[in-house]
């Protein structure tokens, strides 16, 4: 059995320099996340509703799990202010 269309394969790939991490679907590019939110909303606005990015089976995490974004929490905590 094939898989119905709408469950698609859905990879966050392995994290740039800079910690973020592009999102495809398929052969299709999504975007770039920075966190796993942004990882939920790229699918929401690609009509493809995944309730739980982290623990679903539909994405896979390449390069590390929901919550590795190196390079990324620094960037937050240098703003005085």
């Amino acid at each position: 059995m094939a898989h119905p269309p709408e469950h698609p394969h859905i990879v966050v790939h392995a994290p740039a320099l800079d910690g973020s991490r592009r999102v495809t679907s398929g052969d299709e590019a999504l975007g770039v996340a920075s966190h796993a939110d942004d990882v939920a909303e790229l699918l929401r606005l690609a009509d493809l509703y995944v309730t739980d990015v982290e623990e679903s089976e539909l994405v896979e995490w390449q390069g590390g799990g929901p919550d590795d974004w190196p390079g990324l929490h620094e960037h937050h905590e240098n703003h005085d202010g």
